[in-house]
């Protein structure tokens, strides 16, 4: 059976935890988009860990694969590998051939772009990870591939056509002196290392044919998204959007398997009980703000919607797993949640975080939009008319704070009355059962109301 794991508003859902309290049963995880962007915190008996490329299943030992969708940064991979390592787990990581390589001075290029754009309030508020470059350059068909490494002489070859375009982009039109970043024959000795770890280590597989297989032997597969729809590149809140497509098409592409045996399976939307971002672009249930991310915010926010931002934010730890930046924070924002559902048709819902809103008197939840004095239930395809949109919100008796691991143990009906009520709101306005319910940070702290793997 194949599941796929989708972020269903702007990332930072919780996806990585999901990955680990469904996989038990399965064999194989694998990532279909991004790189070493992603987030992802796992908790295993108390001991966190915090992943950025590396599959969340190799925690549990399962087989990792980074699809061919997703761009790599082998530094960054072989750093989180021997971390592993020296904590004591021995993962096994295969990468796809057909992946796209993260070159340093495409990070070079991400940061200063970002700067760039700056300047007139256009910034994405990417990672600086180099992930947009590297995709551009997949995309304008000059991109360096994963197995292209095993041959330095190919190697060589590439790099002497890519770099002198990058570095004349980088002195000529942004007008910045270039570094080593930009070392022909230093990148060429430092990544053809990596193409023979890649080798030495066998992980170097044909995606499609490798996960093909494993699922015709009858194992049991997770497809693992990073970031979210609402920053989707065709989906998204566009130019405020990642570089490719963490909503399920996307894991067709990003994986090699096809449209028919990846919808065979089940695709489970993950949800935050509230909402976070961190960037730039329209948010439009925001409480208050966060000065250099949130449009037009300079810190006069109501007073009372300041301290309520700030109580979820702190309650929920709400700061990003890459970054360490402060995430704007928001009511849940169901036409966000109406849109991913018909972008992937969600079999299920995960729900996350549903502790943090423990102890607050009332809630809102947003119901649909108001726009030109129209009723909008979904989100609009551009991006200047979302921030237009403001936010008819139904309101919600709070519920208190509840002991995590006593209501984890009893199940569903140990959860507060005025809480089942929030979580049913969501199924009745998606017509999706919510399957998985994070009471607390902890593995052993979720309501698992359905196992796929286990159907």
């Amino acid at each position: 059976m194949i599941v796929t794991i989708v972020g269903s508003q702007l990332g930072d859902e919780g996806k990585g935890g999901v990955v680990d309290i469904l996989g038990d049963p399965a064999d194989v995880v694998a990532r279909y988009q991004g790189g070493d962007n992603a987030g992802h915190t796992v908790v295993r008996d108390g001991d966190e860990f915090k992943l950025s490329l590396v599959p969340s299943g190799a925690i549990r030992g399962k087989v990792g694969v980074l699809g061919n969708g997703c761009v790599v940064n082998p530094r960054t991979l072989f750093d989180e590998l021997d971390q592993l390592r020296e904590r004591g787990l021995d993962p096994d990581v295969r990468v796809a051939r057909r992946a796209h390589a993260i070159f340093p001075f495409h990070r070079v290029i991400d940061g200063l772009e970002e700067d760039v754009k700056a300047d007139s309030d256009q910034e994405v508020g990417t990672t600086g990870r180099g992930i947009g470059p590297t995709y551009e350059d997949k995309a304008g068909r000059r991109g360096v591939r994963i197995g292209e490494l095993t041959d330095p002489e190919g190697l060589r070859d590439a790099l002497e056509y890519v770099v002198p375009q990058h570095r004349a982009f980088v002195e000529d039109v942004l007008g910045v002196e270039t570094d080593d970043a930009f070392d022909i024959d230093a990148l060429h000795a430092e990544y053809a290392d990596y193409g023979e770890r890649l080798v030495a280590e066998d992980m170097l597989v044909n995606a499609g044919d490798f996960l093909a297989d494993r699922h015709a032997a009858g194992e049991d597969i997770i497809l693992e998204g990073a970031q979210g729809t609402l920053i989707d590149i065709d989906h998204g809140n566009y130019p405020y959007v990642t570089s490719s497509n963490p909503t399920a098409g996307g894991a067709c592409t990003g994986t090699g398997l096809s449209p028919a045996l990846v919808g065979s399976g089940e695709t489970i939307g993950i949800v935050k009980a509230y909402l976070t971002r961190v960037g730039s672009g329209p948010m439009p249930t925001e409480l208050a703000g966060v000065e250099g991310d949130t449009p037009g915010y300079a810190g006069d926010a109501d007073p009372e919607e300041e301290r309520l931002a700030t109580e979820i934010r702190e309650a929920g730890d709400e700061y990003g797993t890459v970054t360490g930046r402060p995430r704007r924070v928001g009511w849940l924002d169901l036409p966000m949640l109406e849109h991913a559902t018909r972008a992937s048709g969600f079999s299920g819902i995960a729900l996350n975080h549903i502790d943090t809103l423990g102890g607050f008197e009332e809630l809102r939840m947003a119901e649909s939009y108001s726009l030109d004095g129209e009723t909008v239930e979904t989100v609009p395809a551009t991006t200047d008319r979302w921030a237009a949109c403001e936010p008819t919100y139904r309101t919600f008796d709070g519920w208190p704070e509840f002991d995590r691991d006593t209501v984890a143990a009893e199940g569903y009906g140990a959860l507060p009355a005025n809480a089942r009520t929030y979580i049913e709101a969501i199924e009745d306005a998606l017509d999706v059962p919510v399957t998985v319910i994070g009471v607390g940070p902890g593995r052993e702290q979720t309501i698992v109301r359905d196992r796929p793997f286990e159907a």
